[in-house]
């Protein structure tokens, strides 16, 4: 029996791992080609080329779902074309056993996909925006490329970059009175975290006076000056401003924990950020809905159809799941139901599809 779960298993992680190279890969390459557009200045080939370079590793998890059920069956189709699969249940060994088998490796994707996700993509993709960010717009105050909004408190800001090191380009901020009139616009170069507070250096700011004081169209009392330094208060760290500058898909399941706290703690919304992280938390549950699905396939409705019906049928199954998890998680914030039943619905679906073809194949 290990070396039929080792055949199996051979077959499975073959077809995955081609499966997951060539559609990253065609991904990469797709990127690469967009961006040359915005290939100017300071941001030259080789950097947009190491941009794509780094966001290598959130394409290859992105994928990780499709490729696992268009893997399987390209792994179990070819054991079924050859007749494998017959003798194997020939020899006594039941399809739950097959089943098993496939389930083996599929906790090897499981745990390579939960790495990634978790461990490498986060950092991959923050040094990635940043190196982009800091190549195509250094040190301006607002850039089309990197429209990073954020509210804290009463303040709004927009931030060019975030280096990996905690270092913040390009903070321009808006504070307004309690009564929602602007008081102070501001703009700072550089900016690091010395553990409790901001220190902000070459900054220009401008003050608003209350509307109460303005006795001319002019706006008598508008005021601006140029600081060298100055300390900021702000419940933003580093580690969460990290969050800020990358989506919510590519972030880890803690920083994703930590950042929802935040925003509800600023009375902001954090829908997106909690359907993020119910989708990385359930991805193993999806991975294996997924593959029971492939399973079923091959021995139901597919189990003598060509390997290319097989293939394109893998393809529409999960752009169709994934499709479903993209439009149910904004849905759950509009319609106020909870992140947890849009993510999982997929899941229950694809699963209960599996057990009903695998019932009916028998």
């Amino acid at each position: 029996m290990k070396i039929l779960d080792l055949y199996v298993a051979r077959h499975v992680l073959g077809g995955f791992f081609i499966v997951l190279l060539v559609v990253a890969g065609l991904d990469m390459l797709f990127a690469l080609v967009e961006e040359m557009k915005d290939v100017e200045g300071a941001y030259t080939f080789s950097e947009a080329l190491k941009y794509v370079a780094l966001t290598g590793p959130r394409r290859l998890y992105e994928f990780i779902p499709l490729s696992s059920l268009i893997g399987c069956l390209l792994g179990l189709g070819i054991l079924a074309s050859s007749s494998e699969l017959t003798v194997m249940r020939a020899a006594g060994i039941s399809t739950f056993g097959i089943i098993v088998a496939v389930m083996k490796p599929v906790l090897v994707i499981i745990v390579m996909a939960l790495s990634l996700g978790e461990f490498v993509v986060p950092h991959s993709e923050q040094s990635a925006q940043s190196h982009r960010q800091v190549m195509q717009t250094g040190n301006s105050i607002i850039s089309d490329a990197s429209r990073v909004w954020h509210r804290d408190e009463m303040t709004f800001l927009q931030i060019n970059a975030v280096i990996p090191d905690g270092t913040v380009r390009g903070v321009t901020r808006y504070e307004f009175n309690d009564d929602m009139t602007l008081a102070r616009a501001s703009y700072a170069k550089t900016g690091h975290y010395d553990g409790q507070m901001w220190q902000l250096k070459n900054i220009r700011e401008t003050r608003f006076p209350k509307s109460s004081d303005v006795s001319s169209p002019e706006l008598a009392g508008l005021s601006t000056d140029l600081l060298k330094k100055e300390t900021w208060s702000s419940g933003l760290t580093p580690e969460l401003l990290k969050v800020v500058m990358v989506k919510p898909a590519n972030l880890s399941m803690s920083g994703l924990a930590s950042y929802s706290s935040y925003l509800e703690e600023q009375g902001l919304a954090s829908s997106q950020y909690r359907v993020a992280f119910w989708t990385k938390l359930l991805l193993p549950a999806a991975v294996f809905a997924l593959v029971l699905v492939a399973v079923s396939f091959i021995f139901g409705p597919l189990r003598s159809v060509t390997l290319g019906q097989r293939l394109i049928t893998g393809i529409i199954v999960g752009l169709t799941f994934k499709l479903t998890q993209d439009i149910l998680g904004p849905t759950s914030a509009v319609f106020g139901f909870s992140p947890f039943i849009a993510v999982m619905t997929p899941i229950v679906i694809c699963t209960a599809l599996g057990f009903w073809l695998l019932n009916r194949a028998k």
